[in-house]
């Protein structure tokens, strides 16, 4: 389970130290003291319930924590719905993004926790969103899928520029379904 510090949490509220503080010892914010020198942590859940409670704002970077969804990109509908249709068996939220700028647009957005991609789209292809998002450091935790209809060479090239797993066309569901649970369930 992901934690916040009181100063993570001020500066996201953009409040005084002070006032988290007076939350968490009021029972407001639901935190806890570490042993030793007694600094306060709050549960990522616990500090996005009391956003949506006093009605403030979810930090884009935490977005993600409180709605995981998985965005599936390739440029063939038919495919992307095919993907779509498992993850939603197995009960995960999706977004469908047909290119690379569309993908781009939508991570900014939605702050997906996982995406699946593919790496043959006209415009920006797969490699190029590899590469986008892992230069982006609000973007490191997200897990990337590719599946691909490429030679072997090509998947060992995405996993090279940073895909963390990838699945040759025509997929196993099974396999996809584990995929999305391991990743799905990492915070």
């Amino acid at each position: 389970m992901k934690t916040l510090t009181s100063g993570e949490i001020a500066t996201y509220c953009d409040v005084n130290l002070r006032t988290v503080i007076r939350w968490l010892e009021s029972g407001k914010l639901k935190g806890f003291k570490l042993p030793g020198r007694g600094n306060n942590r709050v549960l990522v859940d616990d500090f996005i319930a009391f956003l949506e409670q006093h009605g403030m704002p979810i930090p884009p970077q935490l977005q993600h924590e409180a709605n995981p969804c998985i965005l599936i990109v390739d440029d063939e509908l038919p495919v992307a719905k095919s993907i779509q249709r498992i993850a939603r068996r197995a009960g995960y939220e999706t977004l469908i993004a047909t290119g690379g700028f569309q993908a781009g647009i939508m991570l900014s957005q939605h702050n997906p926790r996982v995406i699946t991609l593919d790496l043959s789209m006209p415009g920006m292809d797969g490699y190029s969103v590899i590469q986008f998002t892992r230069e982006q450091a609000k973007y490191l935790g997200v897990k990337i899928i590719v599946i691909s209809a490429l030679d072997n060479c090509s998947l060992e090239r995405a996993l090279e520029v940073g895909a963390d797993a990838v699945l040759q066309k025509p997929f196993d569901n099974h396999a996809l379904t584990e995929l999305f649970d391991k990743f799905m369930a990492v915070k």
